[in-house]
């Protein structure tokens, strides 16, 4: 139990029904989890708004509700009733008081950025670990909480959640979160009620722009320029054309990174390597530290991705040996993750699943002048069909090869999403293969193989299932490719 006069400390609000000495027993805001005394906050949504179910929370118990539109009461009703500008941003304040401000008890890194969040929470993450801290992670592939792995369902999660996993990361004596933080995340306020330590600013392109995300860029830009104003230091890509853009109202200290010369750490001498199928890049860092880097993931964003590491864990004091080794064994699942598979050609697992970060990925490969560059990958059911013209059309015009296959046909006939696909390849004269079935096209990747070729298996990435009918089967590229190595050592010997 808790009082309600505690919960709102840090909040602006009018109480226009009830009184404030009350207290109470929970925090809701889903409407089908009240209990009695609780608190409900009565969230606006897309779909739903908290407000339509004043009555039945009331029926159900709950003795305090949060509003920010009028509301008409029973008139028997007991309750207070809280009056807020925004719901979202009260929830903020109200859920980090009703877990203890447990922010407080950590050093909180957030990141936010179009592409590069998830493989830099991951390298902080491994990077901090080799100095002896303990750190708890919240993204888009998982939570992590000491040995707790907790699958996502929003890449920032809702604030009453963010603050109960701050909570169990106290509990569980880490000393310090790295977070990717969204563009929505910020916009709905999910990341109100604590102060960021380090905020980090990896790059923007266009993205998550339409009716239920952005509406336009602007507001994308500045929704991601609002983490600047809830950190004490900002870490930012310098190269990136939008930057000052996102530094226009900050309130934090600045420091920058990339490819420009006199900035806080920069990348020189830059080269391209490819030993036994693996493919990586080598640099030098310099600016206010200066080592050497091998990193063996491809291209320019993996060094932007390293360079943002390097750049936090700085100020942490991290021996520069412990970096090296980090950043040389840091592997991230399903973001450009290379599989063994053969000495003569390189394979990868990357979660590419739209036009921007499909093109961005192949144009790297080319750089290392594959043989051949093949790219296998489907679309997702029910999802925007524009999608599936846009892949077609790169991958079309940028592989070798396209292996057109399934991927989460969810209610769609998956012939019907691959027939799409192939009219946008077709369109650019591109050489293709349909194999609808995912492992029978992996199979056929692997088989065919040659000297020097780079085969991309493009859109799944860290999931490990394939949704059919609604239903969620079973399936990770990383098993299907052990098993189609194991079936074919089988058939070598018979």
């Amino acid at each position: 139990m808790m009082q309600l006069d505690d919960l709102l400390k840090n909040l602006t609000f009018t109480c226009t029904h009830g009184t404030l000495n009350r207290e109470v027993s929970a925090v809701c805001y889903d409407s089908r989890r009240v209990e009695k005394d609780c608190l409900f906050i009565c969230i606006v949504g897309n779909n739903f708004d908290g407000h339509s179910v004043v009555d039945e929370v009331i029926a159900k118990g709950a003795s305090v509700l949060v509003v920010s539109k009028e509301i008409k009461l029973p008139e028997t009703a007991d309750v207070t009733v809280i009056q807020v500008e925004d719901t979202r941003y009260a929830m903020a304040f109200i859920s980090a008081a009703w877990f203890g401000n447990p922010a407080d008890k950590l050093t909180v890194i957030g990141i936010t950025g179009t592409k590069g969040k998830t493989t830099t929470t991951y390298l902080v993450k491994s990077i901090l670990e080799q100095a002896g801290r303990k750190v708890g992670l919240i993204g888009t592939i998982e939570i992590v909480i000491g040995e707790e792995h907790i699958a996502a369902n929003n890449t920032t999660p809702e604030s009453y959640l963010l603050q109960s996993y701050f909570a169990k990361m106290a509990d569980a004596r880490c000393d310090t979160v790295v977070m990717e933080v969204s563009s929505q995340g910020l916009m709905m306020h999910r990341t109100q009620g604590f102060v960021f330590d380090i905020g980090i600013f990896t790059n923007l392109e266009p993205d998550h722009i339409g009716p239920t995300e952005h509406k336009d860029f602007d507001d994308y830009l500045n929704c991601k320029a609002m983490l600047f104003k809830q950190c004490k230091l900002g870490i930012l890509n310098g190269d990136d054309s939008h930057v000052q853009d996102i530094l226009k109202e900050h309130t934090c200290e600045v420091e920058l990174f990339g490819f420009k010369p006199g900035l806080e750490v920069s990348a020189t001498d830059v080269s391209l390597y490819r030993e036994n199928g693996e493919l990586g890049v080598r640099f030098t860092v310099t600016g206010e530290a200066e080592f050497e880097v091998k990193l063996p993931t491809p291209g320019r964003f993996s060094v932007y991705n390293a360079l943002t590491a390097v750049a936090v864990c700085r100020h942490f004091a991290v021996p520069v040996k412990r970096i090296q080794e980090a950043l040389r064994n840091a592997h991230v699942k399903g973001r450009i993750e290379m599989v063994k598979v053969s000495d003569k050609f390189s394979l990868m697992i990357d979660y590419a699943h739209n036009a921007m970060s499909l093109e961005s990925l192949l144009t790297t490969l080319k750089e290392y002048q594959p043989n051949r560059l093949i790219c296998l990958f489907g679309c997702g059911g029910n999802r925007s069909r524009a999608r599936r013209f846009e892949m077609g059309k790169v991958s079309g015009t940028l592989a070798d090869l396209t292996i057109i296959t399934s991927d989460n046909p969810r209610y769609e006939e998956p012939m019907d999403i691959i027939a799409d696909i192939r009219s946008a390849v077709e369109e650019t004269g591109g050489a293709y293969v349909e194999i609808a079935n995912r492992k029978e096209a992996i199979a056929y990747a692997i088989h065919n193989g040659q000297e020097g070729d780079i085969i991309v298996l493009a859109g799944k990435g860290h999931e490990d299932y394939q949704e059919i009918k609604g239903v969620k089967y079973p399936m990770d590229e990383r098993v299907l490719i052990a098993e189609i190595l194991k079936e074919n050592a089988t058939s070598s010997k018979s």
